[in-house]
């Protein structure tokens, strides 16, 4: 049997097709959450403790843990993280491109630390976090993939219990090389006035651990967390919420496909 041969302007106009609908796939990278599980006691030093969680997302999760003063361990931990499904943590690429946010305040008689989070692969429910630390009064980043930075060492601001901090985190995957790192931003607003970090790049991490490179290391994890200390001088409730979360999507749009009634008026 003969094959077909394709004239120039059919050819042309399928592969201009092919090419805008694997760019639209390209493009379709990073997670679109519509609500948020709670993972309880990620450690559990204090099980005596009384925990009670609140999940209203995206209007607020509260977690308040009261912690018994017989408990003479390290902490309680408790996160939550952003999900298409309501039941599992939305997976998050090493290309993703996304900002979310929440106003966050920490009270209570008890100490301890929270805030927002970007978890690797390799521990995602535990490290790379945003914390404000309600017995120091450090606000930092640190752990897992997130280049580390202090808004109390740069800018000279602390946290003070019961004030409502409004913490933003920015991730650009950009082109995951040397040359075009992925960035991530850090951002706070205390007392009316905003503190940036700016965009940080991630280093390479280990490519041969097939994680990807150059960002955040997939799949990773992002949301809130919180870790209320247990020990007999650290009896007490510690409570934080996370008021009005934002997510926000930022990968690029694609092109608008072409009909094919345009594309035939060009040949």
């Amino acid at each position: 049997m003969k094959a077909t041969r394709l004239n120039r302007p059919t050819a042309v106009v399928i592969f201009v097709m092919a090419a805008l609908l694997a760019a639209g796939a390209a493009f379709a990278l990073t997670p679109n959450p519509n609500s948020a599980v709670v993972h309880q006691r990620i450690f559990n030093d204090c099980a005596l403790s009384v925990l009670s969680v609140v999940n209203a997302y995206p209007a607020l999760i509260t977690i308040d843990d009261d912690m018994d003063p017989l408990c003479l361990g390290f902490a309680n931990r408790h996160n939550w993280s952003f999900s298409e499904d309501g039941f599992n943590p939305a997976n998050f690429p090493n290309n993703s491109n996304f900002h979310f946010a929440a106003n966050v305040v920490m009270t209570g008689d008890g100490f301890g630390e929270g805030g927002l989070r970007i978890s690797p692969w390799w521990s995602p429910d535990v490290d790379g976090v945003f914390m404000l630390n309600d017995q120091s009064g450090e606000i930092a980043i640190f752990g897992g993939r997130l280049p580390f930075y202090s808004f109390t060492a740069n800018h000279g601001i602390t946290y003070t219990k019961g004030t409502v901090v409004l913490m933003e985190m920015t991730y650009h995957a950009n082109g995951l090389s040397m040359a075009s790192p992925a960035t991530v931003e850090y951002e706070v607003t205390l007392g009316g006035t905003p503190y940036t970090s700016g965009p940080i790049p991630f280093d390479e991490g280990n490519p041969a651990e097939g994680h990807g490179s150059w960002g955040m290391l997939e799949p990773a994890w992002v949301g809130g967390w919180v870790q209320a200390y247990a020990g007999a001088s650290n009896g007490g409730v510690v409570h934080i919420e996370w008021r009005e979360i934002v997510f926000e999507n930022l990968d690029p749009t694609a092109v608008q496909p072409t009909t094919w009634g345009r594309l035939k008026n060009l040949y």
